[in-house]
């Protein structure tokens, strides 16, 4: 039994996320499901990130306190995350007084370890509004792409990491001035230092996807730089190192590390507080990270060398599984424009699971890829409905209504073999991060429930060769049951109603994937038979989202936005 930490980039909580965050959350989860199938030792945490310059600056447009704004949102996003079937075993926050007194505590020894020093450098400084602006106070003209909407801290456009006094014309998103150059004092962490420890861990992790590799080293050949630790705005985690009262620490410094303290902290919470060390300094663990493409600087980068840096022992990431960009109907998702889908529209329209297979089905693993209300229609009623929904409709009513609902004794016919084969490609692409093409697979044992159905004809069998009419029925069922077992990971609630209706004993979230060959035995009889999924018409969907935006449904977290 192998060990593995699962972990997913923290939601920013500044505002109720839109389907994209959402992809990441979901491949997680996957994952972590699919370990727990298989019989690993898992830990699946996250949390909300709630620190930083843009909840201040969202705090101070909506004239109140970030605690009280990030307080809302945290359990607004509980709630969401429990609606999508999100399996965490901790979902924290940054505000958690766990991650508060880790973060100070790790830093100090980083400081120690003589990995930190101070300078006086030239930062922005509106004198407007008399405050300092760091990273996302400050916006501008990215240097290296040109994008003209490039925040202080990262071009959101092509990735590169920033300093607010590298953005061109740059301005305050407060009042919009020009700022001026004002000298202070920060604190830095030395990642040059480290630059070789760095090359020879990205080179010599096979693990390690190939766009993460040669993005990260290619960062390390244009030459590393010391990064700022603190900054001088008031909402963050208090700097730790002697001298700098006032300062708080980066956000996206603190947030790395809370992959480390949410581990803690649940271990903690259950009472088993040793098990920490055995998962994060145990050479053995294997952890994981579901991000996109603009944040593996800071997984194959920064995290690891904050590590190397803390001599604590943690283990480095072992894969960093990142995505690239879901755009809406051809277009970048858009707050201000209200172009896209957010997550609590998205469950007043349809189940999580609608939501939950489609996302997954076109998750943009190696491309770009594209939401479009008519390929949603198209996958949902041509794939989720009439190969996945018939397939188990069709064989559940036959049996209730030839057999009484009683499972016939009979022999299990040969097609288990391909379904069996069909189920190991599911776990072997599962293994190797292809997620999309393991949900493909999982929907082929469907096709190939369906072609059996459709071949074998058991409705003109039980006429004419009762035997033989039982066989196929009895192997129908148990391929649904392997369905079950093998479609959880993607969409729970669906996996938990075919166990139910199977009348299975347990749930089919404790089942594991060896399960699927024990055979349901002839006589159990199932339960009341239910569709699986209704099919969605495109027009009827835009109307209702419409009248969701409208207030018709009562209001939400994401109209107030």
């Amino acid at each position: 039994m192998g060990r593995w930490i699962v972990a997913c980039a923290w939601p920013y909580i500044n505002a109720v996320p839109h389907l994209g965050t959402l992809v990441q959350l979901l491949s997680a989860d996957v994952y972590a499901r699919y370990l727990r199938k298989a019989g690993e030792d898992v830990v699946f945490i996250s949390g909300s990130d709630e620190h930083g310059t843009p909840i201040e600056v969202e705090a101070m447009k909506k004239r109140v306190n970030p605690r009280e704004l990030t307080d809302k949102m945290h359990n607004y996003f509980l709630k969401l995350i429990d609606e999508y079937g999100i399996s965490f075993d901790n979902y924290t926050r940054t505000e958690s007084p766990v991650h508060i007194s880790f973060v100070r505590e790790f830093y100090m020894k980083v400081y120690e370890n003589g990995y930190v020093f101070e300078k006086e450098s030239e930062q922005l400084f509106c004198q407007r509004d008399g405050i300092f602006l760091p990273d996302r106070f400050v916006e501008g003209k990215c240097p290296y792409c040109g994008y003209e909407r490039a925040k202080g801290d990262q071009c959101e456009m092509c990735g590169r990491l920033l300093n607010p006094t590298d953005l061109i014309d740059p301005r305050c998103v407060i009042c919009g001035e020009r700022p001026v150059i004002k000298s202070t004092k920060h604190w830095y962490f030395d990642l040059p230092k480290l630059e070789k420890e760095l090359i020879e861990y990205i080179s010599n992790t096979s693990s390690l996807p190939e766009n993460a590799r040669s993005m990260s080293l290619s960062m390390i050949r244009e030459g590393l730089r010391p990064r700022s630790l603190t900054r001088d705005n008031k909402w963050g985690i208090p700097s730790p190192f002697p001298g700098s009262e006032g300062k708080t620490i980066y956000v996206w410094m603190e947030a790395v590390l809370g992959y480390i303290s949410a581990t803690k902290e649940y271990f903690e919470k259950i009472g088993r507080p040793d098990e920490f060390n055995r998962f994060w300094r145990d050479k053995d663990t294997k952890s994981v990270y579901f991000i996109g493409k603009d944040n593996i600087p800071f997984h194959v980068v920064i995290l690891p060398a904050l590590i190397m840096a803390s001599k604590e022992g943690y283990v480095l990431p072992f894969n960093v599984s990142s995505t690239e960009f879901l755009n809406y109907e051809g277009d970048k998702f858009s707050k201000s424009r209200r172009w896209g889908v957010w997550l609590d529209e998205a469950l007043l329209l349809l189940e999580a699971d609608y939501w939950r297979y489609y996302l997954i089905a076109i998750r943009p693993e190696t491309k770009d890829s594209n939401f479009s209300w008519r390929d949603f229609e198209m996958k949902i009623n041509s794939e989720l409905n009439d190969i996945l929904g018939n397939f188990v409709h069709r064989t559940l009513t036959f049996l209730r209504d030839r057999y009484e609902s009683r499972i016939p004794e009979a022999p299990l016919d040969n097609i288990m073999e391909e379904v069996y084969k069909t189920s190991k490609r599911v776990v072997d692409e599962l293994s190797s991060f292809k997620l999309r093409d393991s949900l493909r697979s999982v929907m082929d044992i469907a096709r190939i429930g369906n072609r059996y159905l459709n071949e074998s004809e058991p409705w003109r069998k039980y006429r004419e060769n009762r035997k033989e009419a039982d066989k196929i029925i009895k192997t129908s069922i148990q391929i649904i049951k392997t369905i079950a077992i093998y479609i959880e990971p993607f969409m729970p609630f669906s996996a938990e109603k075919i166990w139910k209706m199977l009348n299975l004993e347990g749930s089919v979230h404790e089942a594991r994937y060896e399960d699927a060959s024990d055979e349901v035995p002839g006589g159990h009889k199932i339960a009341e038979v239910r569709p699986l999924f209704n099919k969605v018409k495109e027009e009827e969907l835009r109307e209702k989202l419409d009248a969701i935006r409208r207030g018709e449904f009562g209001p939400l977290m994401s109209l107030e936005q």
